[in-house]
């Protein structure tokens, strides 16, 4: 009988450990999926801002690389 315990209480370190790595999986999920939203909401910010500096180049008056009047 002792033998069978023996494998019994294997099954059930088992067991922990894979409810423990189950949530330890969901936890990484989340956190991922948390960084991807942030990754785009970053993209887009990134893609309106370089419109916006684009725009105002071609807004601008004058050549921009004027050399300074002390030349």
């Amino acid at each position: 009988m002792s033998e069978a315990k023996a494998l019994s209480d294997r099954i059930d370190a088992l067991e922990v450990r894979l409810t423990f790595q189950d949530e330890t999986i969901e936890m990484l999920n989340l956190t991922i999926t948390a960084q991807w939203q942030q990754i785009d909401a970053l993209t887009r910010q990134i893609a309106a801002l370089k419109e916006r500096v684009q725009e105002a180049e071609s807004n601008a008056t004058g050549p921009p690389n004027d050399p300074p009047p002390h030349y």
